[in-house]
Parts: structure tokens; C-alpha cells; sequence
């Protein structure tokens, strides 16, 4: 057994611990609680950080990390501008996509894994389209969620993608990522196709990702099938012949018509959710994933933050990919929320997000998201905080917290060195 003390240990499920302690056995937490109670363990190790916090690992509700590499790839490409509108940034990520080369995607999975481990995630809500690279995941010490990515309208085509990814599902390696679907959007993916989709999650039990009413220009489509989606999206993929008539809808109460929103769902994004929209999302248990940064990067707007914490909908926190912001660090997504949104969210509220409530949306709250006995040893070591009260303690850590070093599964993994797997 090896027992970790140090000033303060924030368990998040519970008070902060001032001279607290983690005592970890076999990859596991055994305890959690004052120091001194258990040191009277009997042969265990003792590794002492005084004027440090012990905090769990971050958990990334959002990541497209098949994206990372998107920066160099816009210049190799020669498609290095900056979009106007969220349309422009999905033609652009379209025609860098079209032109990459095999082995491409892997080598930026590769280093999207690096670098969450880096900046002290330990588990991730990850969307994965290229389903052959789903095996990168279990050689890496990440834990988390993997959701296959869908996309089509054509019913032939769709058939065949729901054989391949029930098929890829039932295939994931026991110790990696638990298994997860990901219908791209309302305006991309098909009825068809949403409702097999589906039956594939009721029928084996995993959860469903969502891109939810992200822009405006999905507003227009749902609402009358107009706008940029409809005149240079859809001809750019010959999807002409599937325009929809005018729905009248919003994205949240489409999908609820086709049976879709559950207590499994987590709609990532929701910057144009209306009041009706939070209500009915709440109805069903609907989980929403922030992403505040990329919001801004696409210049989409901003979630309605104070509406959806005041329907008490559960909240998690999100990068996306580099393809929409400068980093896969939810630190600068928690301090970029709190600065651009200050009378929101607390710093208190915000590592909760980044931590429980994105293990609770993920469905890994058994074992990841707080430190509590019988998780995965999944912490990290801050110095540098303002360990004066509790009270500065959360506000500390972000503000003037370093990140020392990073633990999985119990292995130390210290910072600046890149970890290898």
C-alpha cells in the first residue's frame, strides 16, 4: 500500500481534508481521509507533499481527438485560414479531412492522448469516426468513454454503417474505454439512422453523444430547412435529394419526437437551447456538455449558462478539438468560463464539472471523476496554491495552482515528461 499526505485533498464528493490523505493499493484508492489516521496502516509506503493539493483527475466530457493535428494540417494543406462562420469551419475541417494521407489520424489520436495526460486528464468523452483506430485507445492509461461517430442519410449506406458499428462496439478490448454512439447532429444524421442508433443503445446499454443546437444555422435548417447547412453543406456531400421539408421544430424537440433524449443522452454544446428546450431536456435527463472555448472560436455564441444551471440540468465540461480551440486543457476551459462567464459558475462549481460531473455524464462515476475508496487511483499533485482557507482553496488551484505530476491507475506519470504508451 502506498498512502499520499499532503496540505489539503479535495475529494469532491465531500469537504476538502486539510492535512489529508489517498492511500492507494494495486492501481485502486483503499481510503481517503486525515493523514494522520491512516498512517497507523501497517507497511505502508508514505510519500509526503507538504503545501500541495491532492485532487482527482479531470475528466474531458468532449474531445474529437482525431482533430489534433488539425493546426499543421491546415498549413501542409494550404487551407490555413480562419473561418467566418460555423459553415466555413465545417467545409474547411471537410477539405482537410479529404486530403490526409493513411496514418494520418493516427498519429494525431496519438498525440491527443499525450496531451490530455499532460495537462491532468485522466479520462475523456471521446468521438471517434475513424473506427479502425479504436484499438489506440486501449494502449493508452486513459480511461473514459468512446462514442462511434455516425453520419448519413442515404438508408443503404446507413444500414451498412449501424452492422459496422455495433460490430466495432461488441469488439472494444475489456480495460479500455467503455463503449459509446455519437449521432453527429440533428441535420446530419438521418431519421433513419437516428433510430437505429437508437436501438443499438437500448439494446446494448451505452450512451448517446449529441451535437445540440450548436449554431444558428442549425436553428434555420430544423426550423425550415433553409440557410447555409442546406445551400453549401449538403450539395458539397450530394446530399440534395435528402433536404427536409420545414420541420418547425427546434433540434431538442425533433429528437424528442423521434424518441431519442433520455437519461443517456448528453447533448454537447446546447448554445441556442430555448426555455422550452431546457424544460424538456430536464424532463428527460438529459445531461449538457459545455464548450465554452470552442463557442467562441466558431463564434457560435454562448450557452445560456445561468438557465440551464437554474433548471438544475447536470453540466460537464468539454475542449472539443484543436480543430475549434488552442488547447485540450480543461484548466484554460475552466478559467476561460469563469472569466467570460464570472457570475455563473464558482471555481467550486467548475472543478466539479471537471471532474464528478463528467465522469456522471460519461457513466464512470463508479470508478473516476472523485477520491473516494474503490475508484482508480486517478489524482494529481498542485503546488503553488493559496492554502489559507478553504474557502480560497478551489479558487487557488485555478488561479495560481501547478501541476506537478499525474497519477493513473495508481503509476506516476510527472509533468513535463511526456508519458509513453
Amino acid at each position: 500500500m502506498q498512502i499520499y499526505t499532503a496540505s489539503y485533498v479535495l475529494p469532491i464528493s465531500s469537504p476538502p481534508i486539510p492535512g489529508g490523505a489517498v492511500a492507494v493499493e494495486n492501481g485502486v484508492i483503499t481510503a481517503v481521509g486525515p493523514a494522520a489516521a491512516l498512517r497507523k496502516s501497517s507497511g505502508a509506503k508514505v510519500t509526503d507533499l507538504p503545501g500541495c493539493v491532492i485532487v482527482p483527475g479531470l475528466v474531458n466530457a468532449h474531445t474529437h481527438l482525431e482533430l489534433t493535428h488539425f493546426p499543421a494540417w491546415k498549413v501542409r494543406k494550404d487551407l490555413d485560414y480562419l473561418p467566418k462562420t460555423y459553415v466555413e469551419w465545417i467545409r474547411q475541417v471537410m477539405k482537410i479531412r479529404r486530403a490526409l494521407a493513411p496514418g494520418e489520424v493516427e498519429l494525431s489520436v496519438r498525440e491527443g492522448l499525450r496531451l490530455c495526460i499532460e495537462s491532468g486528464t485522466t479520462a475523456v468523452g471521446e468521438i471517434l469516426s475513424d473506427f479502425s483506430l479504436a484499438p489506440l485507445y486501449a494502449a493508452s492509461p486513459i480511461t473514459g468513454r468512446l462514442f462511434l461517430e455516425a453520419i448519413g442519410q442515404d438508408q443503404l449506406e446507413n444500414d451498412a454503417l449501424l452492422e459496422r458499428l455495433e460490430s466495432t462496439l461488441l469488439a472494444l478490448p475489456d480495460g479500455g474505454l467503455l463503449p459509446g454512439i455519437s449521432p453527429h447532429t440533428p441535420h446530419t444524421v438521418s431519421q433513419h439512422l437516428f433510430q437505429g442508433l437508437e436501438e443499438i443503445s437500448r439494446r446494448l446499454s451505452v450512451p448517446k453523444a449529441i451535437h445540440l443546437s450548436e449554431s444558428l444555422e442549425e436553428v434555420a435548417f430544423m426550423y425550415d430547412g433553409s440557410g447555409p447547412i442546406a445551400e453549401e453543406i449538403y450539395p458539397m456531400v450530394r446530399w440534395e435529394a435528402y433536404l427536409p421539408g420545414p420541420r418547425h421544430a427546434t433540434s431538442a424537440s425533433y429528437l424528442d419526437g423521434l424518441g431519442v433524449l433520455g437519461t443517456s443522452t448528453l447533448a454537447v454544446h446546447a448554445v441556442h437551447v430555448t426555455p422550452a428546450d431546457v424544460a424538456l431536456l430536464k424532463k428527460r435527463g438529459v445531461t449538457v456538455v459545455l464548450c465554452p472555448r470552442s463557442n467562441d472560436a466558431l463564434n457560435v455564441g454562448r450557452a445560456p449558462h445561468h438557465l440551464l444551471k437554474n433548471a438544475g440540468i447536470p453540466l460537464a465540461l468539454g475542449t472539443d478539438s484543436l480543430a475549434s480551440n488552442d488547447s485540450l486543457s480543461l484548466w484554460d476551459e475552466m478559467r476561460y468560463l469563469q472569466g467570460s462567464a464570472p457570475d455563473a459558475f464558482n471555481a467550486e462549481e467548475l472543478l466539479a464539472m471537471a471532474t464528478l460531473g463528467g465522469a456522471r455524464a460519461l457513466g464512470i462515476e463508479a470508478k473516476a471523476g472523485s477520491l473516494q475508496a474503490g475508484k482508480r487511483a486517478d489524482f494529481l499533485i498542485f503546488s503553488g496554491c493559496d492554502l489559507l482557507s478553504e474557502k480560497s482553496l478551489y479558487q487557488g488551484i485555478l488561479e495560481k495552482g501547478r501541476l506537478e505530476q499525474v497519477y493513473l491507475a495508481g503509476r506516476s506519470l510527472p509533468r513535463p515528461s511526456a508519458p509513453s504508451f
